[in-house]
């Protein structure tokens, strides 16, 4: 039987470990052609050569407008259509108000606000002109909190996503082109490991941290034809953490 995703094409970025390797692998055991993007090359060549369909590794800094052109153009040529965005990239370093530097500040918009925009941005034109497209972004429990555990700029960046991805269905709508955002709690990956999501991993109802499998399975369904109906929605996968 195919899977879900048969026929379609995915580019992910940040799909060299963690949360971006699972969906890379999710999509692909569902029929998903996929182009497997993160800023260290060698990574994304490691999970394509993985997969059980055909993929793409691409060496790409989500920060570099032209970068991120180059990557949507290469994937384009190879597979001859884009049919999911998955903005999954994104970097976290522990700060407060009183230390956050302007560079730790800028490096952490950059990579999870200003990356987010600069992809779909890019595919836009390739989407509209085949009235169908589905764009998924990575926000955040730390949009909805704070980001106590990761401080200002993190919950900011992440708010900023979750602003930009109703901004994208609201106006992509009318061109068949659907956007929405999951938004993790603790997942057990290298950005949650810091004692600082400690305490917070102790207060998750369902008593235990994520898997990125779990969030995979997620942007499974919001890529798929089951959730063709969904659209500007910001979905939690966080164990109960924030419930709403």
């Amino acid at each position: 039987m195919a899977g879900r995703l048969h026929g379609k094409t995915a580019l992910i970025t940040g799909a060299g470990r963690g949360i971006g390797a699972a969906i890379a692998q999710v999509f692909a055991r569902e029929g998903a052609r996929v182009a497997a993007a993160d800023i260290d090359g060698t990574a994304a060549e490691k999970i394509v050569s993985a997969l059980p369909t055909s993929g793409l590794a691409l060496g790409m800094d989500i920060t570099a407008h032209q970068a991120v052109r180059d990557g949507v153009e290469q994937t384009i040529a190879h597979f001859g259509q884009l049919d999911i965005l998955i903005n999954n990239a994104g970097y976290v370093t522990f700060s407060t108000f009183e230390d956050c530097s302007e560079e730790v500040w800028d490096r952490i918009i950059d990579i999870n606000l200003k990356g987010t925009f600069l992809c779909a941005q890019a595919v836009l034109t390739h989407m509209k002109a085949r009235k169908t497209g589905v764009i998924i972004s990575m926000s955040s429990l730390a949009a909805k909190t704070g980001g106590v555990a990761a401080g200002p700029p993190y919950a900011a960046a992440k708010a900023g996503v979750s602003a930009l991805t109703i901004n994208l269905a609201r106006t992509m709508a009318p061109h068949g082109v659907r956007a929405n955002a999951i938004s993790p709690g603790v997942i057990d990956t290298a950005m949650t490991s810091s004692p600082a999501h400690d305490p917070v991993k102790a207060q998750i109802p369902l008593g235990q941290v994520g898997l990125p499998e779990d969030v995979a399975n997620c942007a499974l369904f919001l890529a798929s034809d089951e959730a063709k109906h969904i659209t500007g929605e910001i979905v939690d996968v966080n164990g109960g953490l924030f419930m709403d």
